[in-house]
């Protein structure tokens, strides 16, 4: 059975916010997640829902709810309280 992370969230402009999330690719690997699909929703370019495989489901939210994460997310642009999911497939 596959795991996944699943998170939804808005951003103020998706061009930088992709910039500051292709520079945090190290700690995603690190943390056992691999991106799936990076999607944008059809009537707002700048919500964005990113669906991750996680080898370890105790890594992924260790990851999701670090500070760490808060804080790149913060000076990506991330406007909006993001929506985290931890599913199975």
């Amino acid at each position: 059975m596959a795991n996944y992370l699943l998170i939804r969230h808005t951003v103020r402009d998706f061009s930088e916010w992709k910039k500051a999330y292709d520079a945090d690719g190290p700690k995603r690997t690190e943390a056992g997640l691999t991106e799936e699909h990076l999607l944008r929703t059809a009537d707002n370019p700048n919500q964005v829902v990113v669906l991750f495989q996680a080898q370890d489901v105790k890594k992924a939210q260790a990851f999701a709810g670090s500070e760490d994460l808060k804080q790149v997310m913060q000076s990506a642009g991330v406007v909006d309280r993001p929506d985290v999911y931890f599913l199975n497939g």
